[in-house]
């Protein structure tokens, strides 16, 4: 057996299987475990989706939100086990692949068009 064979066959056993479909522009719910001494909790992060880089186990989403006024971008490795759930609440109608320029607008411009020929 070659050697990336070997490590594809690892990262295999490790890639959740439960994710549901996600596209950029859609609104997801992010269930993020944070480690509080010695306690663990779950913490939702709600955005928009910005970006979606594949990669097998390195597939990463960018989620977007705007909290107290100011933007709030962060990456999440959607295969990582510090991610316990991602939740699809809108589906979001874009034309891009990625959507960097909601990072200039403010307000209601940063709004995206529902799609409701997908299920959720």
């Amino acid at each position: 057996m070659h050697a990336l064979e070997i490590i594809r066959s690892i990262e295999a056993e490790q890639l959740k299987q439960d994710l549901p479909v996600i596209h950029v522009g859609d609104t997801v719910k992010v269930g993020v475990k944070i480690q509080e001494g010695n306690k663990e909790r779950t913490q939702p992060y709600e955005g928009v989706v910005i970006a979606k880089r594949h990669g097998s186990s390195n597939a990463t989403i960018t989620v977007r939100k705007v909290f107290q006024g100011v933007g709030v971008e962060r990456v999440f490795l959607i295969h990582s086990p510090r991610i316990e759930s991602i939740k699809v609440i809108r589906r979001g109608k874009v034309r891009r692949a990625k959507l960097y320029y909601l990072r200039d607008r403010v307000g209601k411009a940063t709004r995206v068009k529902q799609r409701f020929d997908r299920a959720l």
